[in-house]
């Protein structure tokens, strides 16, 4: 354990007083989905005006254009919203990274739209945890930090980013952007509710594959037809035989076809694959590759492969052990037991750490159930994980280094 200064002890008082819990109910009764642009732009603008109480220059940043496939296999413009960036003293001795996203897995037309209180301590609603509350703490932590001597000695760039759940598509240019020269970073997904921390993370990619066949009368002269339904299932049923040591492999659905008597010339497999390793995930390409090359050959289809590996596997190299031991550090020093494990779970931090950024995912609060009605947020982590922040901040300032 290291004893904590004066100065140290101030700052962490500081960012435990934050109004982070009324915060947290705001932002969290307005429904940010990640395809609700209505929803997303109204909180993009109240989180706005909580950012502008740091100093430094803020934006709402435009997204990159995506593409998304449509059940009928057109490509259509994806459109995602703006993001928050902010950048404080870039030419601070000390440059660090804070990440976190204002959309939620909820819709607009989601059942789950409410808050409630469990008991005293607990409360559940839509993104309280995923990451509502995290984003509050996240903003407590740096206005602390901000009241420190030790603020000129620390910059940083902020992106609350406004599609994660769906992989962050519009935004990953902007991430990687904001990753460059920096020492360190923060992303604020929540902890688990014993607050343990993701380490390791296995990777991510997502396709729709659009299968061209040949239509033909199914009684008459099947012979003639090419059915792209069969060449969809089949490459589902070849990839999911890949399935193995470090590769999950779901097809999750398949698109197409029409009436019985016809021949279907038209499909869309929708799939995902997550390898542990960038081993695992060079050998999923390739299986997906050569699978898609066979059929395309065998059943004289036509396929278009659209998608990718949009978030690398993110392993623990010595820099990430380092700021996870700082992470431990001062957790014990604010009488935490902080821990990690692996997860087959994904977010931006895996493309953090594919820039080269050593980064701790988890830095938000505890709480449990996310992506479900019965999300819930452990109301006493909000101060507690805010001084978690402040002290790693404060000592990356101090030390200059991991």
């Amino acid at each position: 354990m290291t004893e904590m200064t004066k100065d140290e002890r101030g700052t962490l008082e500081k960012a435990a007083d934050g109004p982070m819990l009324d915060q947290t109910q705001r932002w969290a009764q307005i429904n940010s989905g990640s395809t609700n642009l209505a929803g997303l732009k109204t909180v993009a603008g109240e989180l706005a005006d909580a950012f502008a109480s740091l100093p430094g220059e803020l934006e709402l940043a435009d997204p990159v254009s995506g593409e998304i496939v449509q059940p009928d296999g057109t490509v259509i413009e994806r459109e995602t919203g703006k993001n928050l960036h902010l950048t404080v003293r870039p030419d601070a001795p000390v440059q660090v990274l804070l990440t976190g996203h204002m959309d939620t897995v909820f819709s607009e037309t989601h059942p789950f739209q409410t808050l409630t209180w469990l008991d005293d301590s607990t409360l559940n609603g839509p993104g309280v945890t995923d990451m509502k509350g995290c984003i509050a703490l996240m903003l407590s932590a740096l206005k602390a930090v901000e009241a420190s001597p030790l603020a000129s000695r620390i910059g940083y760039e902020v992106v609350i980013n406004s599609d994660e759940e769906i992989g962050s598509p519009g935004s990953a240019a902007l991430l990687a952007q904001a990753a460059k020269g920096k020492l360190a970073a923060l992303t604020y997904e929540p902890a688990l509710p014993d607050g343990t921390l993701a380490g390791a993370r296995g990777g991510s990619g997502n396709w729709s594959i659009i299968v061209t066949g040949k239509s033909a009368h199914a009684g008459r002269n099947p012979e003639e037809g090419r059915s792209a339904l069969l060449a969809a299932a089949e490459l589902a049923l070849k990839l999911e035989a890949a399935v193995g040591p470090g590769l999950k492999v779901n097809p999750a659905k398949i698109e197409g076809g029409g009436a019985n008597n016809v021949v279907p010339d038209h499909a869309v497999l929708r799939l995902n694959m997550r390898p542990e390793t960038l081993e695992d995930q060079d050998r999923a390409q390739r299986l997906l590759d050569e699978a898609v090359a066979d059929i395309q050959t065998r059943r004289e289809v036509d396929i278009h492969v659209h998608g990718g590996f949009g978030r690398p596997p993110k392993p623990i190299d010595p820099q990430a052990e380092k700021l996870f031991g700082l992470v431990k550090e001062c957790g014990a020093d604010l009488g935490l037991d902080i821990a990690w494990k692996s997860t087959g779970g994904v977010c931006d931090g895996n493309n953090i750490a594919a820039c080269g950024v050593p980064v701790v995912d988890t830095m938000g609060v505890r709480g449990g159930a996310i992506h479900s009605s019965d999300e819930f947020l452990i109301v006493d982590s909000l101060p507690e994980r805010a001084q978690l922040s402040a002290l790693v901040l404060l000592r990356l300032a101090e030390r200059g280094k991991l």
